[in-house]
């Protein structure tokens, strides 16, 4: 049967929403796309499956998810007599769908390791210019809809805001397959309770406590999952071995990779490498979970003593013992632990780098500053949640909690 008369409306059955239908013809086409296919072979949630085993649900599930809530939330403004022309709903749609779709493998270690100054929205958007000139420019406006250049900005909310279709899927799939029930929000209602007023995003009056629990599992997520102190050991012992290894590459030393890998390892490219040269992006984008844990798996017996004790660690999730508190460690603290763990290990003079750090991260809730979220009362008025919730303390939800960690062997 020819693609031009094959039934392309296929339905997913999702595990958080049921039967989701593929809206479109071009939807169809980009989830069958190998850009897309990608997201498969990549965890959501990276290394969070040592902490809560069930977390193995991929980048792919969430921007389907991510995708179906536009459809949703498309009708719902359609139907209140919000003008959204057809062309402006599929150009939304196919903006939170390739929203992530320059994510690489485990995103946030790679980003400080192995690509240098590179983020995955920079990716993403790459990506997405490349699909645009094999699609001959049918998402030109869906790319315009992604970086806020269209007139109507509240279609940009709906894609990358304080309360956007990508954080409704996130914290309900994430809390769905973590089994952590402080991250349940209640999406439909947020959805249903959806208006624009003066071009910008607003929620009715009568969804204030949605917002209100939406806010708040959003920030129990962020320490009991996100930021879960395990689950930072695990990945700052990615990244750690992904250092020693880009530290090994840079002696010429060579490691088994695969020729993605390979490519990222042994060379140091930046944003303007990307653009002078466009078979970057084609090689970047067969990168996934399955090059890293590959290549870990056989590090794990690796002559270098760093290298393969990082790797049989990880694998092992024999992972380093955390502390994490609200004030900084003082040096003197990490020193000691430094002397302790070198003599046990018998690590020469920076090695033990490897093996004992500490660093800081950073949980902000609600950003007052940024575009916020406008509640929209019966007698027309408009007010920042901020402003308006009874439950919420301005003060609270404006505030960056930081902590700080140590990461040390057991």
């Amino acid at each position: 049967m020819s693609s031009e008369i094959r039934n392309k409306r296929k339905i997913i059955n999702d595990p958080i929403y049921g039967f989701v239908t593929i809206p479109n013809d071009l939807v169809y086409d980009l989830i069958n796309h190998p850009y897309f296919q990608r997201l498969r072979r990549i965890k959501q949630l990276g290394m969070t499956n040592l902490v809560y085993p069930g977390a193995l649900h991929t980048r792919f599930h969430h921007a389907i998810g991510a995708m179906w809530l536009m459809v949703e939330a498309v009708k719902v403004l359609q139907s209140k007599g919000v003008e959204i022309t057809e062309e402006e709903e599929c150009a939304v749609i196919v903006a939170i769908l390739l929203h992530d779709i320059g994510h690489g493998p485990f995103s946030h270690a790679l980003e400080h390791t192995i690509v240098s100054g590179v983020s995955h929205e920079d990716v993403s958007e790459m990506l997405m210019e490349k699909l645009n000139t094999i699609f001959k420019g049918k998402l030109s406006l869906a790319i315009d809809v992604f970086n806020n250049k269209y007139k109507k900005k509240f279609l940009h909310q709906l894609v990358s805001s304080q309360l956007d279709m990508d954080r409704l899927d996130y914290l309900k799939r994430d809390s769905f397959f973590t089994g952590v029930s402080e991250g349940v929000i209640s999406s439909d209602r947020i959805i249903k309770m959806l208006h624009v007023q003066n071009g910008r995003l607003v929620i009715e009056e009568k969804g204030i406590y949605s917002i209100e629990k939406f806010i708040i599992a959003r920030r129990l997520m962020y320490w009991q999952v996100y930021l879960h102190k395990t689950v930072l050991s695990a990945e700052n012992m990615l990244v750690k071995v992904l250092q020693r290894a880009k530290e090994m590459a840079n002696k010429g030393i060579e490691l088994f990779c695969s020729p993605a890998l390979h490519k990222f390892l042994y060379n140091t490219y930046g944003k303007k490498d990307f653009s002078r040269h466009p078979e970057l992006i084609e090689i970047f984008a067969q990168l996934d979970d399955y090059d890293i844990f590959s290549a870990i798996k056989v590090w794990s017996s690796h002559e270098d003593k760093i290298l393969s004790l990082l790797c049989r660690s990880l694998i092992n999730r024999s992972l380093y013992k955390i502390e994490i508190r609200k004030t900084e460690f003082k040096k003197s603290e990490i020193e000691k632990k430094k002397r302790e763990t070198a003599k046990r290990l018998g690590l020469k003079g920076n090695e033990v780098d490897y093996f004992v750090f500490s660093k800081s991260v950073s949980n902000e809730i609600y950003n007052v500053d940024k575009i916020g979220i406008t509640i929209l009362f019966k007698d027309g008025k408009t007010k920042d949640i901020s402003k308006s919730s009874d439950q919420l303390n301005v003060e609270v939800l404006n505030k960056t909690v930081k902590k700080w960690f140590l990461c040390y062997p057991r």
